[in-house]
């Protein structure tokens, strides 16, 4: 999403009325040395502002009912997913497997990390937005994609793996855990990883908005919106 700047704006308000920071708008933004300098006409990018799971109109914030699937649903422990039929593998293992070990843990906090899956996430994205953060850096530990491929916009990823010749567009019913699954959402977008089949219906893990200030943290999900596409790994 872009946005025209207009008289009288200020940096921190556009942070503020897009749900994002100031540090994030400079770094989406490099064309800006100054906060405290912006010119109206000139066109801001917007980071992964229409990247995140919003609910429906009416809907509970968070992790409530949407769609008549619940958000967050329950996450770790043995009510979490039940993986069908095994994983996608990459070289260096299983991009499932990798964000279940990460279960529970803040967006915010496991982008900060040093090693594994929160070095390869960019820590100056919002913490309302990670999901395409968090599958990127999931697919980058286990070997399936390029650090140049990762990318923070959802619809940005896709088109990344539309164009690497090692992922296939697949339907849900043919998915392996593992695979990624976009999603069109009232909000924008939201991509997450396919999880298994629960109760007839197909479960997800990612990084979802279930905290009750509206930032994300690594969980199961079944959300009824419609699948846009589904990228298996051929490897």
């Amino acid at each position: 999403m872009s946005y025209r700047i207009k008289s009288g704006d200020t940096l921190s308000a556009i942070a503020k009325s897009n749900h994002t920071t100031v540090s994030a708008l400079m770094k989406a933004n490099p064309q800006i040395k100054d906060a405290n300098k912006i010119y109206a006409g000139k066109t801001l990018n917007i980071p992964g502002s229409r990247d995140s799971f919003e609910p429906a109109k009416g809907g509970a914030k968070g992790g409530g009912k949407t769609g008549g699937a619940q958000a967050g649903g329950k996450t770790g422990g043995a009510d979490g997913a039940a993986a069908t039929g095994p994983a996608s593998q990459g070289p260096k293992g299983s991009p499932f497997d990798i964000a279940k070990s990460h279960l529970n843990k803040n967006a915010g906090s496991l982008k900060l990390e040093k090693n594994g899956v929160g070095a390869d996430m960019e820590d100056w994205v919002p913490n309302n937005v990670n999901c395409a953060n968090f599958v990127s850096a999931c697919l980058e530990q286990a070997g399936q994609i390029k650090n140049g491929q990762h990318h923070n916009a959802v619809l940005g990823l896709q088109k990344n793996l539309d164009n690497d010749p090692n992922f296939k567009r697949v339907s849900i019913n043919q998915a392996k855990p593992g695979d990624v699954v976009s999603l069109k959402t009232p909000g924008g977008h939201h991509v997450v990883m396919f999880a298994g089949m629960k109760n007839g219906k197909p479960q997800y893990i990612g990084s979802n908005n279930i905290n009750s200030d509206g930032s994300q943290r690594i969980s199961y999900s079944q959300m009824n919106y419609p699948i846009m596409s589904v990228h298996q790994y051929r490897g």
